[in-house]
């Protein structure tokens, strides 16, 4: 893409699919082997914050890990001792440009903060104002542990997250999450995502991407 070689990969596995915690940074560990030093990861997300609407995509620029495990090999312990403790895993300059490249595109994004669950359920409502409080514009299933074990493998990290489900805790009529529903609208954000990477591989080129 624009002169710089992509390896993509395919979906993710998930922890509630009963897969262990080193089968979930796997991928981040061989794009890592590779050669890679960035990488764009997507997710489909439950939006929180009343105003947002169904497609539009969130740059994450910080998480909360509510499920908290030790995320596989890549984080263990190296010779040196161990591992030290990280606060930043996300690159203001990188979420800059991503928002940069939606606008350009006419994409509707904003950034925001990540919130980690284990699933496989969605949320209650109760879980949805819990989450709002705590300061998290998005909700999922996944992505913080191939962010943390990314950046402990010295990996540039972005993440793009689609907004699939809007969550309205206090509606009176209660609105459930169809996963059918999650998938058409993620497959929407097609756009938007395209020009991140766009713009990110002309940064992996050392060029400006004016145009793109």
């Amino acid at each position: 893409l624009r002169g710089v070689p992509i390896a993509m990969l395919q979906g993710r596995v998930h922890g509630y699919e009963g897969f262990a915690p080193e089968a979930l940074t796997r991928g981040i560990e061989l794009l890592a082997a590779l050669g890679v030093g960035q990488v764009l990861l997507t997710n489909a997300s439950g939006g929180l914050r009343p105003d947002m609407t169904s497609g539009e995509l969130v740059i994450v620029t910080n998480h909360i890990d509510i499920v908290r495990r030790p995320w596989g090999e890549a984080l263990e312990p190296d010779l040196a001792g161990e591992v030290a403790p990280r606060t930043h895993y996300y690159d203001p300059a990188l979420a800059d440009l991503a928002l940069e490249a939606t606008r350009r595109a006419d994409v509707v994004a904003r950034k925001g903060v990540y919130a980690l669950l284990s699933g496989p359920t969605y949320e209650t409502r109760s879980e949805y104002r819990m989450l709002r409080k705590m300061g998290a514009d998005v909700v999922g299933m996944s992505t913080v542990p191939e962010v943390v074990a990314a950046t402990r493998l010295g990996l540039d990290v972005t993440v793009s997250s689609v907004v699939t489900n809007v969550a309205k805790p206090d509606a009176i009529a209660q609105v459930d999450t169809d996963a059918e529903d999650v998938c058409r609208m993620a497959a929407t954000a097609a756009e938007g995502v395209w020009a991140i990477l766009e713009t990110l591989a002309a940064r992996a080129a050392g060029r400006p991407c004016v145009s793109c």
